[in-house]
């Protein structure tokens, strides 16, 4: 199973968060919604949650 990211760097936010999160999808999912809802002010939507797993991207192996 190809792991995923989700990269804060890649959604303009005014605080301009730097955190990359990686893993399994459902994890990934789960632990991004948690840090925009604590870090970002969002509130826990069916949409918000999409958002982030449209998002993601698969975790490029190292060189």
């Amino acid at each position: 199973m190809t792991r995923k990211v989700a990269d804060c760097r890649n959604t303009p936010s005014v605080s301009g968060c730097t955190l990359t999160i990686s893993g399994e999808e459902e994890e990934v999912v789960r632990a991004a919604v948690e840090h925009a809802i604590s870090v970002h002010e969002h509130t826990d939507t069916p949409e918000l949650r999409q958002m982030v797993r449209d998002s993601l991207q698969d975790e490029k192996a190292p060189v």
